[in-house]
């Protein structure tokens, strides 16, 4: 059985419905919009998210979810979906997943509007039914997340960025959502329980595993989804070159600021920035880290006890860093 199968076993009858809820949840009087949400459906990834958000209800509720769990999962789902689809018209990208994005098919202006559309069927969803405990924690998430881009756009400007800073960056831009994943699971089937504090955590340090995971393959040879050095095009200071730049020569920080800076646009360039942080050991550091990240998620879920819900979620967190893409 592939892991993804495996992970979704004890919640395949919870992700079913919440197909047919999260559907619902996007429909329109607008027939354009709901011709672009039928395409974005159609298109979805693995759904990682809701699959934290329910695996974390039922580990905390006896295998238990309600109503409000599956509210927590399409918001959460609505708002992942909508930066995503900013993040393409913010990042000029044409492809998400190997398909066209929304920018792409139907330009700037339309992809803006439906991901703003997104995020506000997501704030509704949970003020039509009064989930304000909820609304908080996806409420915190969205205010996060814009945070943590701009702070990055602000020190890709000049590439100053500290491991401090990067930690905070990826914690923001990425690991608050899987943060509020987890801890909306638990709040929905135990509002105001210590539960809800100790998933946020566990979901945090997943994220964190998840984002430098995503840096590792702007240096590794497979097939992604995104081209190797991508985020060195973008001048995106990841783990890897932050340490590589740490443990450079003079000489040597001074060629690998001025190739970052400019000549981010040359291949051959950016393959040799790609062969000295591997020779700096910039590869090595930042899979220990991942581990570090994982191992510590790993440490926070073993304080419950023994289910086929902790099982899954011991999977997922193993597949966040073992993945392929």
């Amino acid at each position: 059985m592939k892991i993804v199968a495996q992970i979704t076993e004890p919640i395949n009858e919870e992700m079913e419905l919440f197909e047919r809820k999260f559907r619902d949840s996007m429909s329109t009087k607008v027939a354009l919009l709901n011709r672009i949400t039928y395409y974005i459906v159609n298109r979805k990834g693995k759904q990682m998210r809701p699959m934290f958000v329910f695996l974390t209800a039922k580990l905390v509720n006896n295998g238990v979810v309600n109503e409000r769990t599956y509210r927590g999962a399409s918001v959460i789902e609505l708002i992942h979906t909508a930066s995503l689809v900013h993040d393409d018209v913010v990042d000029d990208s044409y492809k998400r997943r190997g398909f066209f994005s929304i920018n792409a098919l139907w330009k700037n202006k339309i992809a803006v509007l439906v991901g703003d559309y997104l995020l506000s069927k997501g704030m509704l969803l949970s003020v039509e039914h009064e989930d304000f405990d909820l609304l908080k924690i996806i409420s915190i998430a969205i205010r996060e997340i814009s945070e943590g881009e701009l702070l990055q756009i602000d020190k890709a400007r000049r590439l100053d960025i500290t491991e401090e800073v990067y930690y905070e960056i990826i914690r923001q831009k990425t690991a608050t959502l899987i943060a509020a994943c987890c801890s909306l699971g638990a709040c929905s089937v135990k509002p105001g329980s210590s539960d809800v504090e100790t998933f946020r955590k566990f979901g945090e340090l997943c994220g964190m595993a998840f984002q430098i995971k995503d840096d590792l393959f702007d240096y590794g040879e497979e097939k992604i989804g995104k081209p190797t050095g991508i985020d060195i095009k973008e001048q995106k200071m990841t783990l890897p070159l932050i340490y590589a730049l740490n443990h450079s020569t003079p000489k040597e920080k001074k060629w690998l600021i001025n190739s970052v800076k400019n000549y981010n646009k040359d291949k051959s360039r950016v393959k040799e920035v790609i062969a000295l942080v591997k020779a700096k050991g910039g590869l090595s550091y930042a899979e220990a880290k991942m581990h570090e990240f994982k191992n510590n998620a790993l440490d926070l879920l073993n304080t419950y006890p023994n289910s086929e819900y902790k099982d899954a979620l011991t999977l997922l967190v193993s597949y966040v860093v073992d993945r392929k893409k």
